[in-house]
């Protein structure tokens, strides 16, 4: 009875073994100390082709010698498994790429080695997958880096390695910004924190100094939930656009300064008419010895002067390109300055100038100076629509309203309005609210500064009911203005 089940067991595990022989997912072969293939399954037959009364070496690498770095050899001499990469060639005469498990076989525990199991598993696709992404790494039109929880470049791509050069294991702050230590509300640091991608608009410096404009996208490299060992850097260089950016506003500035100089001639020569009557009844008072003549002749002289002087300054402030000088301020002061400016001379005129301050503000990086200018500008035209309106119980509301988003200045009135035809051209062309008593530059200065502080000015108005100039500055771009200028 015993006899007869240990047989059945004996047949039940040679009945497994073959099956597991066949069905396992390798190519597998048997050698003996010859090298000779003893015995193989279909797989390795399908893959390397006719093995019978060969040897392994003739087999896989179509050679007549052993192998120089046999691994099946060293099994033999000390009994120990190895694993390895080699490379042969198929049935097809096509180069294959494998890795080799071999183990030695006894007959019995501690006996001899009499043969080796060789378990060989094809890569050759796993080779060509890993080149033809290697291949997409480089040659993406962006550049790619993969960073350490060190902040240390541990791969970058070719656009990368030609635009800030070859920086494997530098820290990504060195690289990008020439900076000694980890940037401010790094895109990265966040991912490593949260394990989420994450993006920003950064500008860097490149191998040759020259300034880099991009965009970030950064994202975890994990395997399950374990913490995030690698992030990866995808960033878009978007220097060519912000450069056309610049040239485009650039190129309106300069436009509306052609345009301006037309509208300029016409003002030049009222001044210049002004300056000659005041010349003639000067001169005439003085033949006359009328002293009230000489006063009134004067009066108009200083007054066309003092009109020469502020044109020439508004269109040299105008035509001239700069960067606004940032610092981090509270708006409410700017905001306080202006009505403490402007309130008597408001008051005087029977309107009432007041501000819409929200009870807390965060502080912005702006150009105190430029900002300055447009609200006075702002609040002076307000003022005189006020007067040209003509109704009572007029008033100038200066607002600010702080977004998540954005930093918006408002400057409301309820005066004369502007009409739609001149609505449309009010910030490109000479216009003026003040007759012979304005250049027509403010409201093109102003715009000119807000677009230099990478914001946009927007006009809503009503013929006879009033009208409102909202300055907005996104606060991402101010920020980003500002961090370029530290």
């Amino acid at each position: 009875m015993r006899n007869r089940r240990a047989k059945t067991s004996r047949r039940l595990n040679d009945m497994v073994l073959a099956t597991l022989f066949q069905q396992v997912p390798y190519n597998v072969a048997v050698i003996d100390r010859d090298y000779n293939v003893v015995e193989a399954n279909d797989n390795f037959a399908e893959y390397f082709g006719d093995w019978h009364g060969k040897k392994c070496y003739a087999v896989y690498k179509k050679l007549n010698r052993p192998c120089d770095d046999c691994v099946s050899g060293k099994v033999f001499e000390d009994g120990k498994p190895r694993v390895a990469d080699a490379v042969g060639i198929d049935q097809y005469g096509r180069q294959a790429h494998y890795v080799g498990h071999s183990v030695a076989l006894r007959k019995s525990e501690g006996g001899p080695i009499e043969y080796v199991l060789e378990m060989t598993r094809a890569v050759t696709e796993t080779d060509r997958w890993q080149q033809q992404i290697q291949v997409l790494f480089d040659r993406v039109p962006c550049f790619i880096t993969v960073i350490d929880r060190d902040y240390r470049i541990v791969r970058a791509n070719e656009s990368f390695r030609d635009s800030f050069g070859d920086v494997r294991g530098h820290y990504c702050y060195e690289v990008y910004k020439r900076r000694t230590s980890r940037c401010r509300n790094c895109p990265a640091a966040k991912t490593f924190h949260d394990a989420k991608p994450h993006r920003s608009s950064k500008v860097g410096v490149g191998k040759r100094g020259q300034e880099i404009h991009y965009v970030v996208s950064t994202s975890p490299l994990t395997r399950g939930r374990g913490p995030v060992e690698h992030v990866i850097e995808i960033s878009t260089d978007v220097t060519a656009v912000k450069r056309l950016e610049h040239d485009v506003i650039e190129a309106e500035r300069l436009g509306a300064v052609g345009q301006t100089v037309a509208g300029l001639a016409h003002s030049i020569k009222n001044i210049l008419m002004g300056l000659e009557g005041g010349k003639y009844i000067v001169s005439l008072g003085l033949k006359k010895d009328d002293k009230k003549m000489i006063g009134e002749g004067w009066e108009m002289l200083e007054r066309n002067f003092e009109k020469t002087t502020s044109l020439v300054k508004d269109f040299l402030s105008f035509s001239k390109g700069r960067l606004p000088e940032l610092k981090l301020i509270n708006p409410r002061g700017l905001v306080t300055e202006i009505i403490d400016l402007y309130k008597n001379i408001a008051a005087q005129s029977g309107i009432e100038l007041k501000a819409d301050l929200p009870p807390r503000l965060r502080r912005a990086p702006l150009d105190p100076d430029g900002i300055h200018t447009c609200l006075t500008n702002l609040v002076s035209n307000a003022i005189d629509a006020c007067l040209m309106g003509k109704q009572k119980g007029t008033e100038v509301v200066l607002r600010i309203r702080d977004t998540r988003d954005k930093l918006v200045f408002d400057v409301a009135d309820n005066g004369s309005g502007i009409e739609y035809e001149i609505k449309k051209k009010i910030f490109t062309t000479f216009f003026t609210t003040k007759g012979g008593e304005g250049t027509g530059l403010g409201l093109l200065t102003t715009r000119k500064i807000v677009q230099e502080h990478g914001g946009k000015i927007i006009v809503d108005s009503t013929p006879g009911r009033g009208a409102r100039f909202r300055m907005e500055f996104p606060r991402k771009r101010l920020m980003a203005l500002f961090k370029h200028e530290v």
